[in-house]
């Protein structure tokens, strides 16, 4: 299941890039317009920012804008910022992998087999997905 804290990033991220302008905006002005908590949305653009997504300039007429076009912004880059694996299970994590302590044999368990499947697919509409893809 998706986190709130990755689920107001994409709104966060998308209202940003729906902008005619990349001018910064207000925490504030976001907050409001997706319903958002101030507190936890400083949290969350923080993240953004530290990990190159977002840009900040402080002071009148600061805030938050994009760093990069919404087109080269990619779905996977910012699941795995704000949620982390992609991969339901450690074991079939391509960038954290882990093996299960349970599993004597990962090519005889059947919940592997189906999880690399899960995970594949879900990296297809991912990678084939841009922040633009969001605004359209």
């Amino acid at each position: 299941m998706l986190s709130k804290k990755t689920k107001y990033g994409l709104k966060a991220l998308t209202f940003l890039a729906n902008r005619k302008e990349n001018c910064p905006v207000q925490i504030s002005e976001i907050a409001k317009s997706e319903n958002i908590s101030h507190k936890f949305l400083e949290s969350i653009l923080l993240t953004l920012r530290k990990s190159g997504f977002l840009g900040s300039k402080k002071g009148k007429g600061g805030g938050y804008y994009l760093l990069k076009t919404p087109e080269e912004i990619f779905m996977t880059d910012v699941i795995r910022c704000l949620e982390g694996p992609i991969a339901m299970v450690p074991c079939v994590s391509l960038n954290f992998y882990e093996k299960c302590d349970d599993c004597p044999d990962e090519n005889a368990c059947s919940v592997h087999k189906l999880m690399i499947q899960v995970r594949d697919s879900t990296l297809q509409v991912l990678r084939n997905t841009t922040l633009a893809n969001l605004t359209q």
